[in-house]
């Protein structure tokens, strides 16, 4: 058995238990390990925004929360999915959000109360708001029928030159648009009325919207979603509940009125993101998560059993802290092993080629799927930040000044997004820098995958994890200053380097 730990029964049960649990549906319990009692923190009566990376655990969480009799005892859960949503326009989005709700609601389904013609006041709103989402259709149409009547320009042309006279169709889409708002709020007293009615007459005490995947919904159109939300669920028994990545997503905007919610005011964080600026903790963390995994399929003591001296380690550098990626890398591990009859347990090098499988490619493809209009520029200042590291400084890892982020707030929260998309980690977000460099830098490292399988040769690895004698984490204050200045000039660049090219220029 020693001799063949990962060809053994217990690891296959294993991995395939994990295998199953990478698709979180909603239909499905998960397995769920509660290893910081994020779950007992989620029922509490609080509006909360759960924050995490991809693969952090926000949806595994909620829908746990929704299958959990126990957890969710006296609570009706309302779980909606963002993705449902990011390609509506608003107010249409929020006009499927409350359907979602209402139609959620214990009366929505009691067909007898239509039959004698006496539906419940949920059942009204939501024959209501149907009505006003068909409508948005009949709108468009007529918009566009009226285009080349009024507008002035070339023929055939829908844009109308600064001096053209604006088109009618313009005119009565906004007028539209505008009045759809003004139902929302005219009518979102008799929403909150009748919900809070509903729970009451429901025999529940309380009931939770988990909204999932907020950051899909377009970025502009968060804060005025949120606060809605808020607005009609406050002084209610109904508590919001919101799993969003924390970069890409805007909770307040400051007009002539506050739009939104403030965090730690009006809402309570929830942050599940672990990190690689505590190495130690994030290990201890995701042991004690895999180990509540072996146990169900009957494996004990798997950090010992399954794992070399040195293979642990370099699966919490290769995962970047994320638990998903963690267990991705783990099972993709395991498969590489034992294709090559290395049956006894992990090394280094198999972590690492299971990283491989989880490369900056797939990263970017998401980054590419989920921030659209961003996708570009983000883009841009990764394949120059990969450059500018491996290729010109030949360093795995980078400082940015806190200095220069105040004075270039755009490009240091596309350096932000980028950590959540995971193709960079922070490894120190407060430190100074050698050679006389003055101010205070924040430090990250590249993700793993991109310079470790293939091993990319004569490049300094930033050890980050190992401290001096002083106990300063070796490598971070020598690490290169990465000039925000130069991530604008790439982003105007309309070609730049491909990062293929520019890994190959590291071999040469």
């Amino acid at each position: 058995m020693e001799d063949h730990v990962l060809d053994s029964k217990e690891v296959g049960i294993l991995t395939n238990n994990i295998k199953d649990s990478f698709r979180i549906r909603p239909n499905h319990n998960p397995a769920y390990v509660d290893v910081a009692d994020h779950l007992a923190r989620l029922r509490s009566h609080q509006h909360q925004i759960v924050f995490g990376r991809r693969g952090s655990g926000k949806s595994c969480l909620f829908v746990h929360f929704l299958h959990d009799e126990h957890a969710r005892n006296g609570v009706l859960p309302i779980y909606i999915e963002g993705d449902e949503f990011k390609r509506l326009s608003y107010p249409n989005l929020l006009i499927r959000l409350l359907l979602k709700i209402f139609e959620n609601m214990p009366s929505s389904d009691q067909w007898w109360r239509k039959w004698i013609r006496r539906p419940s006041a949920v059942q009204h709103h939501i024959d209501e708001l149907r009505h006003l989402l068909s409508q948005a259709d009949e709108a468009d149409v007529r918009a566009t029928d009226g285009t080349t009547s009024e507008a002035s320009g070339n023929a055939g042309n829908d844009y109308i030159g600064a001096g053209g006279k604006r088109s009618k169709s313009q005119e009565r889409q906004s007028e539209f648009r505008e009045a759809k708002l003004d139902q929302l709020e005219r009518s979102l007293s008799d929403y909150k009325n009748a919900i809070d009615d509903e729970l009451k007459k429901s025999g529940y005490d309380f009931s939770f919207i988990l909204l999932d995947d907020f950051y899909l919904i377009p970025r502009t159109r968060q804060p005025d979603v949120i606060d809605y939300l808020h607005r009609l669920l406050r002084g209610t028994d109904f508590y919001l509940k919101i799993g969003t990545v924390r970069h890409r997503t805007t909770i307040i905007r400051n007009d002539e009125h506050t739009i939104g919610v403030e965090l730690h005011q009006d809402v309570e964080e929830i942050n599940l993101d672990r990190t690689l600026e505590d190495v130690e903790s994030t290990s201890e963390y995701l042991g004690r998560m895999l180990e509540a995994l072996a146990s169900t399929a009957g494996l004990d003591d798997s950090k010992e059993k399954l794992f070399n001296p040195d293979a642990f380690h370099a699966l919490v550098l290769a995962s970047g802290g994320v638990p998903r990626d963690f267990l991705n890398i783990f099972v993709e591990a395991i498969s590489a092993s034992v294709s090559e009859n290395n049956v006894r347990w992990l090394t280094p090098t198999y972590i690492w080629k299971g990283a491989s499988r989880l490369s900056y490619r797939t990263k970017l493809t998401n980054l590419r799927d989920e921030a659209v209009s961003d996708a570009s520029p983000l883009e841009k200042v990764y394949r120059d930040l990969v450059k500018f590291c491996l290729k010109e400084k030949r360093k795995t890892g980078f400082l940015v000044s806190q200095e220069a982020a105040q004075e270039k707030p755009s490009i240091h929260e596309l350096i932000l997004q980028l950590m959540d998309f995971k193709l960079i980690h922070v490894i120190e977000p407060d430190t100074s820098a050698a050679s006389g460099r003055k101010g205070r830098f924040e430090a990250y490292t590249l993700d793993f995958s991109l310079f470790m399988e293939p091993r990319l040769r004569n490049i300094d690895h930033v050890e980050f994890w190992k401290t001096d004698e002083d106990r300063r984490r070796v490598g971070v204050r020598e690490a290169p200053d990465y000039d925000l200045a130069r991530g604008e000039r790439a982003i105007r660049d309309e070609l730049g380097d491909d990062i293929e090219e520019t890994l190959r220029g590291v071999e040469q």
